[in-house]
């Protein structure tokens, strides 16, 4: 980012104005300036905490998020300022010449994305830190908690990374910890319409978990677990649901509560004696979550009727919209619905570009649609007719669109409609693919009149 001048408006009324900012600004001193003389700020290393056992009633963290930021690089640009202004006063905060990074507990090596390979492995040797390295200093992180914790205090841990990685990393430093996780609430803590979030698939949502020290019980066995996670958390889909909680925040908001199951429990084994870790947890919890979702979306009675293709399509607007999406947790999407990911992407809607998954909409595949415009032998996937349709529509070509409905059979289908109208209900009103869908739509029930007679017709031809 080059940001060279603050954009501001002063004469607007709206919360980014000049005057809005400043008033932030002067709130916060103010209330700092207030604060209790009990109240001390240190500066320590969250792995060893210069407090003794049983020391506080709740302890509030946000931890690293894996590896979504380069902390210590974005803090860089601050730290030159505070060292030239400040730093008479906290000489020991200041004694590098540079953010310090040795103690930063992230995993940085997917960071460098778009270096030379042979350049990343370089830097690889020196400094990089990988995921043991995150998970085992967050774990020690979480025991330094536990440690200073009195008995039965509070511990909310903040957490906003939607990759699998990420919340297998967090789950089992929590678990090994000995916090036990009783509480997950997701909060909307992003913008929406910040630049992060327009191209990519990014949280809207904080999960916020409460975990007490507290005994646990000592063994769960896996198929009672499953059980016990399953009915507790279609309460709490449910109750999402209504909040509109959507997308991946919906995800993310499950595993959260599986975690307070899952975490009840020192061990849960299998019946073949083999500990389960937060992976076996993270993919039943996208297995049910995905069935749920798939009923919830299509409001219910037709999800039987559809291919594990078009319930992926489903999914990943809803889920993902129209971002790309790294392979990993496009490959979770797609092994939870069913399809090997490897076998479908490019040879229709499913595009892989280097390590990322892109899903097309009909705007993105005119060219190749256009080869084949009577070849519907050759589409029987819904999702492949659909955009077919919505081609010919745009162009105005409502024969062909008629004759590719009748001679599929999609056309004398409800579903066919109702999964258009659930695709057109997930993206968001600017939307190429929604404008298409919506005005597909418009004219469905004359449309689907046409397309019985035409069908009636080829049949008296036959």
């Amino acid at each position: 980012m080059k940001w060279d001048y603050g954009e501001c408006n002063p004469l607007s009324s709206l919360t980014g104005s000049y005057f809005n900012q400043i008033k932030a600004i002067t709130t916060v001193i103010d209330n700092i300036v207030n604060l209790s003389p009990l109240t001390e700020v240190g500066s320590y290393s969250a792995t060893s905490l210069p407090h003794p056992d049983n020391f506080f009633d709740a302890v509030f963290t946000d931890p690293p998020y894996y590896d979504n930021f380069p902390y210590s690089d974005l803090s860089d640009f601050f730290y030159v300022w505070f060292k030239r202004t400040i730093a008479h006063i906290y000489p020991e905060l200041f004694t590098t010449s540079i953010t310090p990074r040795s103690k930063e507990i992230i995993e940085n090596l997917s960071l460098l994305r778009g270096m030379p390979k042979e350049k990343a492995i370089e830097i690889k040797k020196t400094y990089l830190k990988t995921k043991d390295f995150f998970e085992k200093n967050l774990k020690k992180s979480f025991q330094e908690i536990y440690r200073v914790l009195k008995p039965n205090g509070i511990a909310t841990v903040v957490y906003a990374h939607q990759s699998t990685p990420g919340w297998e990393t967090l789950i089992n430093s929590l678990l090994d910890s000995g916090l036990v996780v009783t509480a997950s609430w997701p909060i909307h803590t992003e913008r929406k319409a910040r630049q992060r979030a327009q191209s990519s698939a990014a949280l809207a949502s904080s999960i916020y978990m409460i975990a007490r020290k507290m005994e646990r019980k000592e063994t769960g066995w896996l198929n009672e677990v499953k059980d016990e996670i399953k009915g507790y958390i279609y309460e709490k889909l449910e109750r999402l649901w209504q909040e509109g909680i959507s997308g991946a925040d919906y995800y993310i908001a499950a595993i959260g509560s599986s975690i307070e199951i899952f975490g009840k429990y020192e061990k849960v084994m299998d019946y073949e004696g083999n500990i389960i870790r937060a992976d076996k947890l993270l993919d039943f919890v996208r297995d049910v979550v995905t069935d749920y979702a798939v009923r919830q979306i299509l409001h219910n009675g037709i999800a039987g009727e559809l291919s594990p293709l078009t319930k992926f399509y489903i999914l990943w607007r809803w889920t993902y919209k129209e971002a790309s999406v790294p392979f990993d947790d496009a490959r979770k999407l797609a092994q939870s619905t069913g399809i090997d990911l490897a076998k479908e992407w490019n040879k229709g809607f499913i595009k892989k570009e280097k390590e990322f998954i892109k899903v097309l909409g009909p705007q993105d595949r005119e060219e190749e649609l256009a080869l084949m415009p009577n070849a519907q032998s050759l589409m029987p996937e819904l999702i492949d007719v659909l955009h077919h349709v919505l081609i010919l529509w745009k162009e105005g070509k409502r024969d062909e669109m008629k004759e590719v409905l009748a001679e599929t059979g999609w056309g004398n289908k409800d579903a066919f409609y109702r999964v258009a109208q659930a695709i057109s209900e997930t993206l968001p009103l600017e939307s190429k693919e929604k404008k298409l869908l919506d005005g597909f739509l418009a004219g469905k029930e004359r449309l689907i009149t046409e397309v019985k007679q035409t069908t009636i017709q080829r049949r008296l031809f036959e």
